[in-house]
């Protein structure tokens, strides 16, 4: 394995941030409530030693495990000590402020979530299990559950993946669309293999305690010296008399989307009939292309605007600067252009810089398709044509050093904004919101063009938020410090303008 300075700390990191378990092709997502924070604390102490660190490659079970600020507020964690975790993780997903920064109102509204929401039980641990095959996961998932009554937990959700969904001819992934997924995943400076430039980030933006894109450490969350006793957390490197609880940890998000496989091929078959009213399968292909910003084999069309070409179906190193800056072979509102513009955010800037700074927002996804598939072949000509009933989408999980900068930024100024790349009322057209305030016609598709551009009108909303929430997944040592609290109301006097620290 290649590595750079400075050395991750494996051993302490959780799995799943450095490793996407590829080869243990089922996962569920289990959702605990604590009911007695006494007995959860003796739970952790039992439960740290079975967590999948990076460290290791697992080719059978694996476990790791998230907390919200709910469940910190309940083991006991210090007031002193939850004021330094950053104001988007305490308040929560469903805040007033986080729901106009996401987007989240209409269908979206966390009123109407089957999970995290207002109006459900809350969420306070994230139990995140992956196995082999299907009976390894079921073993597995209940002899991890035996330990829930007297844990102190009580399960109130759990959401199953699909076996990883494969096109029958190619092998590469799919999303229920019918697209080749998880194409562009940037690469950790230091894990694994190497990868150009562009596409390699510094461990700082997704793992904390590490230097970041800026050449900093990312702010994190600290313990006062005195409230761990036993040293179970690594002295803070800068901040004298704290203890670094954030130390190898990262923020996890957590959006559970229903996608509308049926809605969305209706309505590409609905604006590219032909002027005797005929269905043209190739004319509703090449638009979700367009949508996409990549053929169904993944080929992105900055490569081959034309047509599909499997052959570039991983093809993942490639700019828009030089290659198509106005658009005309990708849209510049495609999805896949908003969520990574590349090298395209500001033609007045050279490309290194704006490079630099698309990297500053990066995030690493970790999220599985749930439902069964509308076909098994995950062939285009079938899915098209396949009966769409039925519950699916997206368990889309990814991790960040800073929700605030990284997923929300990317959310709100890249994906619903719909002014972004100098669009006028354009959202993202696969997951962008359909009720924006800024937006006063009903939601536009524009392809770019010479003479005429296309303007695709009255985009549906083909993916909706079933749930969510904003976890902290901590360092394995830090999850041995949950376990170890013995919290007093007065334990420590705490200054009058106790708060966040720098």
């Amino acid at each position: 394995m290649e590595s750079t300075m400075p050395d991750l700390d494996l051993k302490d990191i959780q799995g799943l941030i450095v490793r996407g378990y590829g080869k243990l092709e089922v996962a569920c997502y289990i959702l605990l409530e604590i009911q007695d924070g006494e007995a959860t604390r003796r739970w952790l102490v039992t439960l740290a030693d079975q967590i999948t660190s990076a460290e290791t490659r697992p080719t059978h079970t694996s476990l790791n495990v998230a907390f919200t600020n709910a469940s910190l507020v309940a083991l006991g964690l210090d007031a002193e000590t939850l004021a330094t975790f950053p104001n988007e993780f305490t308040e929560g997903m469903t805040s007033e402020r986080r729901r106009i920064i996401l987007g989240d109102h209409g269908e979206n509204a966390p009123g109407k979530w089957v999970w995290g929401g207002p109006e459900t039980p809350p969420v306070h641990i994230l139990l995140m299990l992956f196995a082999v095959d299907e009976p390894t996961l079921e073993r597995f998932s209940e002899s991890v559950s035996h330990g829930f009554s007297s844990g102190g937990v009580t399960q109130i959700g759990e959401t199953l993946t699909s076996t990883l969904l494969r096109d029958a001819q190619t092998g590469y992934s799919k999303e229920h669309f019918g697209f080749n997924d998880a194409i562009s995943q940037p690469l950790i400076e230091g894990i694994g293999k190497s990868g150009s430039p562009a596409n390699t980030v510094k461990a700082g933006e997704f793992i904390l305690g590490y230097p970041n894109e800026y050449d900093l450490l990312t702010e994190r969350p600290t313990v006062r010296a005195q409230r761990d006793p036993q040293g179970l957390l690594p002295e803070h490197p800068s901040e004298s008399g704290a203890h670094d609880i954030g130390s190898n940890g990262s923020y996890l998000v957590f959006r559970q989307l229903y996608q509308d496989v049926g809605r969305f091929w209706q309505f590409l078959d609905d604006v590219t009939r032909d002027a005797n009213g005929n269905s043209d399968p190739e004319a509703q292909v090449r638009l979700a292309a367009k949508m996409v910003g990549r053929w169904p084999s993944g080929a992105p069309l900055v490569r081959t605007a034309e047509h599909d070409n499997p052959e570039l179906g991983l093809e993942n190193d490639f700019g828009y600067r030089d290659m198509d800056s106005l658009g005309h072979r990708c849209p510049l509102g495609a999805h896949i252009r908003r969520t990574n513009p590349r090298d395209a955010l500001d033609p007045h800037l050279g490309p290194q810089k704006t490079l630099a700074i698309n990297n500053r927002h990066r995030i690493l996804r970790r999220g599985r398709a749930y439902g069964q598939p509308v076909s098994a072949s995950m062939r285009i000509e079938d899915i098209m044509h396949a009966d769409t009933s039925g519950d699916r989408g997206l368990h889309f999980i990814c991790f960040n050093a800073n929700i605030s900068r990284q997923f929300e930024f990317v959310q709100q100024t890249w994906i619903n904004n719909p002014k972004f790349a100098g669009l006028y009322e354009d959202t993202d057209p696969l997951i962008g919101d359909r009720a924006s305030r800024e937006i006063r016609q009903p939601s536009v598709f524009t392809e770019q063009a010479m003479p005429v551009r296309r303007r695709v009108t009255n985009l549906p909303q083909v993916v909706d938020v079933r749930g969510g929430a904003y976890f902290f997944m901590p360092g394995i040592r830090a999850v041995r410090y949950l376990g170890s609290l013995k919290p007093a109301p007065h334990d420590i006097p705490l200054p009058p303008d106790a708060g966040r620290m720098p």
